[in-house]
């Protein structure tokens, strides 16, 4: 459990208190609001905002506005999570689009990409406000400091890559910001971790997750493959059973689930639809230490010293409420 939350569950409420049942310590912490109307997986993010209102993802986003809740999970229908969010909580000031982040282990910790899927394009100043947040979300979650943001490009000198991309890089150079710009980056620096945050238009963005997330479950069944091939191979595989699950480990994508779309009046936290419990506990902890953090002030302060410098504020701590939707029924 997440000391300090409670829950307010969207949902099934047969299904749902079914479940709490199983979970006395869940169920003392959580409240339920029933709907048997759901939003398909399938579903287009048009129709959704159409047809889905007094949806269990609708009513949780909107129990959001109401402030009902600090916070918003939902493992449902991405698009219409998106279009649904955007309509009821609308963008924060003076950010002109969202942003979805995720978390990427890497050789060196965490690293943080946005976009990865909000956007297909995006121009100069918009990639400006994906740095900003990028930075104040790894802060909140990931507990860097001072993060290192990199603008993601075919190349590392001044004249590479397209004019939206030089023209942000150019004005994340000349901005005093509360995280260091450390220029531009390239896909391996991704997996190297060289920097804590990397920034990109969705297009791109969600490209390089399909990437990484494919090559891992490539090497994994190789390393399965291999490791089972013979009995020399299965002798090896068990004196090395112990850094084999290190290594797992470490590369669990359920450890870092859970990806936020930035930009928005209020928290929304996507998770990965086939998340397993584990997986959706971590989207929650997103959730609850966006919640607990100046985040929100962090990137205003940021906002404002595009256009003129100011100082840096300090942080904020608090309990937090969250308000989870899960595929209809609630988790």
């Amino acid at each position: 459990m997440l000391p300090g939350v409670r829950f307010l569950l969207h949902g099934d409420e047969i299904r749902l208190n079914a479940e709490l049942a199983k979970a006395p310590a869940a169920r003392a912490v959580s409240e339920v609001r029933h709907t048997d109307k759901h939003i398909a997986m399938d579903e287009k993010p048009a129709q959704a905002m159409r047809r889905g209102k007094g949806s269990s993802l609708w009513n949780a986003v909107e129990s959001l506005r109401e402030g009902e809740a600090q916070a918003c999970v939902s493992a449902g229908n991405t698009g219409a999570l998106m279009a649904i969010s955007k309509l009821i909580l609308r963008m924060g000031a003076d950010l002109e689009r969202p942003a979805i982040v995720a978390s990427w282990p890497t050789m060196k910790g965490i690293t943080a990409v946005l976009d990865v899927g909000a956007n297909v394009e995006s121009d100069a100043a918009q990639l400006v406000e994906f740095a900003i947040m990028g930075a104040a979300f790894h802060h909140a979650v990931h507990g860097s400091m001072r993060p290192t943001v990199g603008l993601l490009n075919v190349g590392s000198e001044d004249q590479k890559g397209h004019e939206e991309v030089r023209e942000a890089h150019a004005i994340l150079k000349e901005t005093q910001l509360d995280f260091d710009y450390r220029g531009f980056v390239e896909g391996n620096d991704i997996a190297y971790g060289t920097v804590d945050v990397v920034v990109t238009d969705g297009f791109t963005g969600n490209v390089a997750l399909k990437t990484a997330e494919g090559l891992a479950r490539f090497f994994s069944n190789e390393i399965k493959s291999t490791l089972t091939s013979g009995p020399l191979a299965m002798l090896g595989a068990l004196i090395a059973s112990g850094a084999l699950k290190q290594m797992r480990e470490r590369l669990d994508p359920g450890r870092v689930n859970g990806g936020p779309l930035l930009g928005l009046n209020g928290i929304v936290v996507k998770s990965h639809g086939g998340a397993d419990a584990k997986g959706f506990a971590s989207a929650l902890r997103v959730a609850a230490d966006l919640a607990r953090s100046d985040f929100t002030a962090e990137i205003d302060r940021n906002l404002k010293r595009l256009t003129a410098p100011a100082a840096p504020g300090g942080a904020s701590d608090g309990a937090a409420s969250a308000c989870v939707e899960r595929d209809g029924a609630s988790e």
